[in-house]
């Protein structure tokens, strides 16, 4: 990683993200003066961030997309989820009891990062009770990512986890998931092989529970897969 300089195109992908979105002009103007910024170019293979050292930044992705693995409890590497900007990550960490980041942050292209010291950012949480509320509902937000992620991770069969996945993405009263990674990286995020997914899935097909067109997954007897979980 390298040292860039700020500019206008970088402030306002900074303005995009959930904790700094739709803030009154008056704090916009001063939200760069009140944090202590560095900005970085990352290249493709960089690891950001190690699994186990301590937060002391806020993270911001600005342009690019991050890979994001912990190891186990068994010394496995498990591939969680992938970031893509403009996002911050590892928020929730940055004022917890122990402060460690419990994950390896990694990117998968050449990036932008953007990180605001700690010290600064408890700061302006302190002085902006606007900012303060948006990083409180980040931080709830990140909680339900990790039980819906660990919910998957939980359940032993390729079945379950395929299940538990579709169940989670399928929007209200609809009958349609729009899978948003490849089977490849579908397999990596469920933890199991590709040809074990592959296999599974036309299993399910051919036992008329679901259809699969593409990254389309159509749901036809929800009673069955419900069974699953």
């Amino acid at each position: 990683m390298r040292k860039i300089t700020l500019t206008d195109k970088h402030q306002e992908l900074l303005f995009q993200i959930p904790l700094f979105r739709d803030l009154p002009l008056n704090i916009k103007h001063s939200l760069l003066d009140w944090l202590d910024i560095s900005l970085y170019s990352v290249d493709k293979k960089d690891i950001i961030a190690t699994q186990g050292t301590l937060c002391k930044k806020l993270y911001v992705l600005l342009e690019g997309k991050l890979r994001v693995d912990i190891i186990d409890g068994l010394g496995n590497e498990v591939m969680i989820e992938y970031i893509v900007a403009a996002r911050a990550f590892a928020t929730p960490h940055l004022f917890s009891s122990d402060g460690v980041l419990p994950a390896t942050f990694t990117a998968m292209e050449d990036s932008t990062l953007l990180t605001a010291s700690k010290e600064s950012m408890f700061k302006l949480i302190s002085e902006e009770p606007k900012i303060l509320h948006n990083f409180l509902c980040i931080t709830g937000n990140c909680n339900v990512c990790t039980v819906s992620r660990l919910k998957t991770l939980s359940r032993k069969t390729v079945r379950e986890r395929f299940v538990v996945y579709l169940l989670e993405h399928k929007k209200k009263n609809s009958s349609t998931v729009n899978i948003i990674h490849n089977q490849a990286t579908l397999a990596e995020y469920l933890n199991v092989t590709r040809p074990a997914l592959s296999k599974e899935i036309n299993k399910m097909i051919k036992e008329g529970i679901i259809d699969m067109d593409g990254k389309t997954v159509q749901i036809l007897n929800e009673a069955i897969l419900e069974r699953y979980v």
